[in-house]
């Protein structure tokens, strides 16, 4: 749910649109296809904008590792492989010109006080609703 919520403020508010690369792109090196909801470059910049905000100074590197997954190698052990990089640096560079993100200081990313106030407001909204629902 907060995701949903996330991703509608993220859409609503991005003015840089989505990379034009982004029908044809697989996530990470592992995954076979690319995703199918047209809205898949919404959720995960909203997912890094949710990370960045739960773990500051968070890198590109670790993102990778964090939204790595398991590769299929037929009848070897499986074994972990990053997630793409280019996926995840442009959306953090449209993160950072929406003034959600900024560079920190040690490295890493950081949230700005405009990118914590619509994530507690988004908090916030999922909250109230998922309390009015029961």
């Amino acid at each position: 749910v907060y995701r949903y919520y996330t991703q509608e403020a993220v859409v609503s508010t991005q003015s840089t649109g989505v990379p034009k690369w982004t029908d044809i792109v697989k996530t990470a090196t592992f995954k076979e296809l690319p995703p199918k909801d047209n809205n898949w470059f919404y959720i995960r910049t909203a997912a890094l904008l949710r990370r960045v905000y739960l773990k500051q100074g968070v890198g590109c590197g670790a993102l990778r590792k964090i939204y790595g997954g398991r590769i299929n190698r037929g009848a070897a052990p499986s074994h972990h492989k990053k997630a793409s990089a280019s996926v995840i640096r442009h959306a953090l560079k449209g993160l950072e010109e929406m003034k959600l993100i900024a560079k920190h200081p040690d490295g890493g990313r950081m949230i700005t006080s405009a990118g914590r106030r619509d994530a507690d407001r988004i908090a916030f909204q999922v909250m109230s609703s998922s309390m009015s629902t029961e």
